[in-house]
């Protein structure tokens, strides 16, 4: 996995984004091994959704969650491939046993 240290992505309140598999961030420091983990995790989610279908998916997701919740950072931490990362971030084997498609219990 790559790591591009940038000052434009993240949005300023994040630490990184993950674009098809590469991480952007402002700042390399505050890459903890949670917050790689994490994104090791959307890059799977990417893979298995053949990168184009993720980002569907994210943003259908992302509308429904914040119709829902009407609280645009409720709406982000709910969508099912956060909600997957989010939830499995400090288990170090999470991807030796992660099943395909594995987000989609967090629905």
């Amino acid at each position: 996995m790559k790591v591009i240290e940038n000052k434009i992505l993240p949005p300023k309140g994040f630490v990184a984004i993950n674009l098809f598999t590469i991480i952007l961030t402002r700042d390399k420091r505050e890459l903890t091994k949670e917050l790689l983990l994490h994104e090791r995790i959307h890059s799977r989610q990417m893979l298995e959704m053949l990168f184009l279908f993720v980002y569907l998916w994210y943003v259908v997701e992302f509308a429904f969650r914040l119709i829902q919740y009407r609280n645009w950072q409720k709406a982000y931490r709910n969508i099912s491939f956060e909600r997957e990362a989010y939830k499995n971030q400090n288990n170090s084997s999470y991807l030796k046993e992660r099943k395909l498609f594995a987000w989609v219990k967090y629905l």
